[in-house]
């Protein structure tokens, strides 16, 4: 007996097994190795689908076959199979002992470009602006972490993330575009808003980092594979906006020095003026073309050395680095033009500012902060614009209490004050930063304060009230500007609880009862009868009424909801009972919070 779903051989296939593949499958329709698939797929942007049915199983993970076709006809799938060929040729050259033909094969080994893929998965400007996000974050990380043989992370590698790192962060703090910035424990949490895109990357501490052997590298060294080039094409294009030509050309004797950001401030400070004649590019190239030939000359492991030493200068402990960066931000002729509102407010924050930063503060990223916001910094150590005992500084930022001489024409700050400040928009008061004390909570500028259900900190209201007192406006009281002559609709939206609605519907029914008792007295008085006062009367029967016009009132909201549901499709319904139980949880964390705050307020009332 002929089965129902019985496919006689030769016919074709049919719904989802004709459109959808396994991974396994497409393995075997493109003959590649599974590290390659996925390096493939993380290049070109192919991710699994899900098809209604999956008629292998609910294991396996499936793939559209169109994906896969995409896949087969990629060139770079034949590089990668050209280097495969390469790599056992240099196993055979090893293998009869033949050292030369092996390094000249190494040196030979074709590589594979992704700038043909950029161009394909990102036609327009805007759409990898929209995808920079996890870009930032990939490269600010990969210029954190210590090079490593072993985990495949070269040198070269850490320093070009580190290149690109530091020329995005000097595009953003010289055209002001950095609009927030948060501490957390993960790291430090910056966006900034170019064209309209708002872009959010996560920078590590600088601190030593740790590579743990549960994190799978080799993926993460596929999607850089990806981001470098990607974050140098949009270098190039912001670069080029405000007239400066990229990749800057460095001086080499300070690319030795591992002062490369020096010599890339002293390229922006040159270029950037128009009027300035440059005498200083034609000896700079010279150099460079000394220091190359100089350079092929030197064997192997004089390189490795010099790369070694070019790293370990370019960590976030060094002098140099911070330095050359805030340098970035020297202003161009021309440039408040074709400006927003936005970018205006955020470069005059810390206009006729000046900073002078502690050895044991967090230097480079507020070195990227303070510029942005149009202040002047510098700092503790060799290579900075002006020294400590300058008289025109007005603010030092440092960590800890013991200070050797102190000025009494600035002021002593925390770190903290310099990020709240920057996600506030003004100058906050410095009593609450001062060193030794216990600074208010570093608030995300993340988190929507003004959304319906929300938990506001005190500090938040502060700070809104501040903000308010600076723009020279007033904050309206609760309640002003709705309707006051109706108490039901200040209940109904949430502006009043039960108890003053009854109050505001007493007064209300008062003022109107007296009303009408004065005209009555006034027809007594004209027709000669005597006054008799009611004011006991009134009350006692405004009292009543008012009582009963609450109870009458909630059961007629009560009702009306119950009416209002039952008119509702089954949706509708649903979606306003989801809508409650949001609302419910979000008031349940709300009392949460407000209970642990009470707790800890009577905690330090006891210590105290």
């Amino acid at each position: 007996m002929v089965g129902k779903h019985y496919r006689p051989p030769g016919k074709k296939k049919e719904g989802n097994a004709a459109k959808f593949v396994t991974r396994s499958q497409a393995l075997k329709l493109l003959q590649i190795s599974l590290p390659l698939f996925r390096k493939l797929c993380i290049l070109k942007g192919v991710t699994p689908r899900e098809p209604k049915k999956k008629f292998k199983g609910t294991h396996q993970t499936y793939y559209h076959l169109k994906d896969i076709a995409f896949l087969h006809h990629e060139p770079l799938l034949e590089v990668h199979r050209a280097i495969k060929t390469h790599e056992r040729k240099i196993k055979k050259a090893e293998a009869k002992k033949n050292i030369e033909r092996a390094n000249r094969l190494r040196d030979q080994t074709p590589k594979p470009k992704i700038d043909r893929i950029i161009r394909q998965r990102y036609p327009r400007f805007v759409d990898a602006l929209g995808e920079l996000d996890d870009c930032l974050s990939m490269v600010h990380l990969f210029a954190a972490l210590p090079a490593s043989e072993s985990k495949k992370i070269d040198v070269e590698r850490v320093h070009k993330c580190r290149r690109l790192a530091h020329e995005w962060q000097a595009f953003i703090s010289r055209t002001h575009k950095l609009r927030k910035a948060f501490v957390s424990v993960k790291g430090i949490y910056y966006q900034a808003s170019i064209e309209g895109q708002a872009l959010t990357w996560l920078t590590p501490h600088s601190l030593q980092q740790v590579v743990s052997e549960e994190v799978d590298l080799p993926t993460m060294l596929n999607f850089l594979q990806l981001y470098e080039p990607l974050l140098g094409f949009v270098n190039f294009r912001l670069y080029h906006s405000i007239n400066l030509k990229y990749p800057p050309l460095l001086d080499p004797r300070l690319e030795a020095l591992a002062a490369d950001l020096y010599a890339l401030s002293r390229y922006v400070g040159r270029n950037t003026r128009p009027s300035a004649v440059n005498f200083e590019s034609v000896d700079i190239v010279e150099q460079e073309h000394i220091e190359v030939k100089q350079s092929g000359a030197q064997s192997k492991d004089e390189k490795s050395e010099l790369r070694l030493a070019q790293l370990h200068h370019q960590l976030p402990s060094n002098d140099h680095g911070p330095g050359a960066l805030m340098h970035l931000v020297e202003e161009a002729a021309g440039d408040d033009d074709d400006v927003d509102q936005d970018t205006q407010e955020c470069r005059k924050l810390f206009e006729n500012m000046k900073f002078f930063l502690s050895r044991e503060v967090p230097r480079e990223s507020l070195l990227f902060i303070i510029p942005a916001f149009g202040g002047a910094v510098s700092w503790e150590g060799e290579g900075g614009p002006f020294g400590e005992s300058d008289q025109s500084i007005t603010h030092q930022i440092v960590d800890r209490e013991a200070q050797g001489h102190k000025f009494l024409s600035r002021e002593y700050v925390q770190p903290q004050w310099i990020f709240d400040c920057v996600n506030a928009r003004i100058i906050l008061p410095t009593n609450d930063y001062v060193v030794g004390k216990i600074p208010p909570p570093h608030l995300s500028p993340f988190v929507d304060d003004e959304e319906e259900g929300a938990y506001v900190p005190d500090y938040a209201q502060t700070i809104k009230h501040l903000q308010a007192a600076a723009r020279k406006e007033i904050l309206p009281l609760p309640g002003v500007g709705k309707d006051l002559e109706d108490p039901q609709n200040l209940l109904a939206e949430g502006v009043i609880d039960r108890a003053e609605a009854n109050e505001a519907a007493q007064r209300k029914q008062k003022m109107m009862m007296l009303e009408q008792q004065y005209h009555e007295d006034l027809k007594k008085e004209l027709q000669h009868a005597t006054y008799t006062p009611m004011d006991s009367k009134v009350d006692e029967q405004i009292s009543t009424e008012v009582t009963k016009t609450g109870k009458e009132s909630s059961y007629d909201v009560q009702n009306v909801d119950d009416m209002g549901k039952l008119l509702m499709s089954r949706k509708k319904r649903k979606l306003l009972e989801a809508m409650q139980i949001s609302n419910d949880r979000k008031q349940a964390k709300h009392d949460l919070i407000k209970q642990r705050k009470k707790k800890i307020e009577a905690a330090q009332n006891q210590g105290s």
